[in-house]
């Protein structure tokens, strides 16, 4: 194993501070790490993802492309976040969602039957597994509430101050899209600002 793939399963493992050894040791076992080229794929719409990612390294988005053929961010997977569609995941459903990597990526893998194995025998599991739950269901409910209640302008200062630097990885296009506003506004947006 490389030596920055070690460092990468070291630093994840440091996440499952509950486990003991002899879960930790089992649960190192199952984990794979993958290194993804900018534009692959983690997965892609109809698909049934087999696998759950953490991103070591890399950006992915996540899109669906709707009626017109146009592609629709619905978010973006940055360092120490997991790379999945979770409802879709945990049902074993095709996903409805593509995600593709942005930048090369390395990216730390599980199966979905290591997963439930884990469930199964280690109570600490359900743990760490209701832990990507309430995170998945918390950026989900933010988003909504997002365009529920908050201007373009606001969402786009939101997402600035919640992923500081980001702004600088992703292409206007992509975080226009998932502003839900047309690229132009976001410039004007963008200009505003700057003026202030």
């Amino acid at each position: 194993m490389e030596e920055s793939h070690q460092k990468y399963l070291e630093a994840f493992l440091q996440l499952f501070s509950l486990l003991s050894p002899d879960e930790l040791n089992l649960f190192s076992s199952q984990l794979s790490i993958k290194e993804y080229a900018k534009k692959d794929f983690f997965f892609e719409s109809g698909e049934t993802q087999k696998k759950m990612g953490f991103v070591c390294k890399g950006l992915l988005r996540r899109y669906y492309i709707n009626e017109k053929g146009k592609g629709i961010t619905t978010g973006f997977v940055k360092e120490n976040e997991y790379a999945t569609d979770y409802p879709a995941f945990i049902r074993q459903r095709p996903s409805k969602y593509y995600m593709e990597c942005l930048e090369p990526c390395t990216i730390i893998e599980i199966d979905y039957d290591h997963i439930q194995e884990g469930y199964t025998n280690f109570k600490s599991n359900e743990r760490y597994g209701r832990l990507i739950a309430e995170k998945v269901l918390t950026i989900q409910t933010d988003r909504v509430e997002s365009f529920l209640f908050d201007t373009a302008e606001e969402r786009y200062l939101n997402f600035v101050r919640d992923n500081p630097g980001l702004v600088n990885r992703i292409s206007l296009t992509h975080l226009s899209s998932f502003l839900g506003i047309e690229r132009q506004s976001l410039s004007r947006i963008r200009s505003k600002i700057a003026k202030n």
